[in-house]
């Protein structure tokens, strides 16, 4: 058995049904706990464009989320529900939309203990997210450094050179023919090594910059594309919705040689491609919400669980419709391209199609590469010190040559195995640690003191 074989089996051990009933049950649990957050979402989006004054932070609360909406919105809201509706047919579409709803209040959380337990260095830069949390709320450090060296990992493979893989395939397609893919593999590689470095050699400042700006381009750019495709197929959006609701609950025994209901089948690709989608309960983001200006710990919570809304409620939501309704309209596209789906329905676009997705695909990747980078050297500087900053940084844009110049099957599996390992200590700390999350929830957003200021944060 091959070494890929191997690291295969591992992942689809850790990204079966043991971790997603372990990922969903979290945001029912804390859904219901927290007495529905939810429920305060477009207050939070209110609050994630204006600025806390005079609180303490390093970046604003909308550069904060736009950093983590950088890592989380990427290739997986394009290539992830396609590949989620060719195995788990159209209701996986219902299953991943229900994913991000509940986890809400799991990205909620997270935020909350990422200010909760965050700390300050001497140089006055904020420092939060798991690992925190986990040592100075349950005083166990050793899971801590666990997540920190699970996280530093995960961050080269599916934050780094899975996305770089994407920018030179991509690339390939528009420019290369015959002989020269090679050298426009390679050209790509130096050209991204060169505006990787130029961004994260800033720091956190630079990358949020960066971040705030390419991502609202993204997404609207993105989501138009959408728009117009659910114009075109307007005659089918009925159709499509009835389809993705009743193919979600259905009993019928699934088809095509896999075993179990549709519904069976529906809920554990929708559910695994939502959770992979919107990272919440990975304990990603909390790493960056702790860089926040925020007065209170549910302020920057409630803007941090916008991420989950945007990323899954609403991305990869109009991706499925979009999808659907074009298979729909168009019987000789068939759900098990997999991949293609959503190329082939970018494709009814006239002349700009194509260039709107591939655009959106190296946008995403470019920002999720920057967005990942942040989380990784923080976790660096938690196992090592400042002094290990600097060094990984240097291995992390040397990888994004890497990636656009090699196959990647193996470190797909790793960086899934990774990001599985990363998501137990975290859940771990969000379960343990969920009564202090329910008060302070219930002081500052029950008892409706969201503008009061915290000091025994730091």
């Amino acid at each position: 058995m091959s070494f890929n074989e191997i690291t295969e089996i591992i992942s689809g051990y850790l990204w079966g049904w043991p971790m997603i009933v372990l990922l969903f049950g979290t945001h029912l649990f804390l859904t219901f706990r927290l007495r529905f957050p939810q429920r305060k979402i477009f207050t939070a989006i209110k609050m994630s464009v204006k600025k806390d004054k005079d609180a303490n932070g390093d970046v604003s609360q909308f550069a904060a989320l736009a950093t983590s909406l950088a890592a989380t919105i990427g290739t997986g809201n394009i290539i992830g529900v396609a590949t989620a509706v060719a195995l788990g047919g159209p209701g996986a579409v219902m299953w991943c939309w229900l994913t991000g709803l509940f986890g809400i209040a799991t990205k909620y959380s997270e935020g909350l203990l990422a200010i909760k337990y965050r700390v300050k260095t001497s140089d006055g830069t904020m420092l939060g997210g798991p690992m925190y949390a986990l040592e100075r709320g349950l005083k166990q450090k050793w899971l801590a450094v666990l997540f920190c060296v699970f996280t530093a990992i995960a961050a080269f493979g599916i934050g780094n050179m899975v996305q770089a893989n994407a920018i030179s395939e991509n690339v390939v397609m528009l420019c290369a023919s015959g002989g020269n893919e090679t050298l426009v593999r390679v050209i790509v590689g130096v050209l991204l090594m060169a505006l990787v470095a130029v961004v994260v050699l800033g720091g956190v400042k630079s990358i949020s910059r960066w971040c705030t700006a390419l991502v609202p381009l993204m997404a609207v750019l993105y989501v138009l594309g959408c728009i117009y495709i659910l114009c075109l197929n307007h005659t089918h959006l009925w159709e499509a919705i009835c389809l993705i609701c009743s193919e979600a609950f259905s009993l019928e025994a699934a088809t095509g040689g896999t075993a179990g209901t549709v519904i069976m089948v529906a809920a554990r690709y929708g559910i695994a491609r939502g959770l992979f989608s919107n990272e919440s309960g990975l304990g990603s983001a909390p790493i960056v919400a702790a860089a926040a200006q925020t007065k209170n710990p549910v302020r920057q919570a409630l803007v941090s669980s916008t991420g989950t809304f945007w990323d899954t409620v609403v991305v990869c939501a109009i991706t499925g419709l979009v999808i659907t309704t074009s298979i729909i309209a168009h019987p000789n596209i068939s759900y098990q391209d997999g991949g293609m789906l959503t190329k082939k329905a970018f494709s009814m676009i006239p002349y700009v199609g194509p260039t709107i997705l591939t655009l959106g695909i190296l946008t995403f990747a470019f920002s999720t590469i920057l967005g990942w980078c942040y989380y990784g050297e923080r976790a660096m500087e938690y196992l090592a010190g400042k002094r290990s900053i600097k060094p990984y940084r240097i291995v992390f844009i040397i990888l994004c040559f890497v990636g656009c110049t090699m196959a990647l099957n193996v470190v797909w599996n790793i960086a899934d195995i990774m990001n599985a390992l990363m998501a137990i200590p975290n859940l771990i700390s969000l379960l343990l640690l969920s009564g202090v999350i329910a008060r302070e929830t219930n002081h500052y957003l029950w008892g409706k003191r969201l503008d009061d200021r915290d000091n025994t944060m730091e």
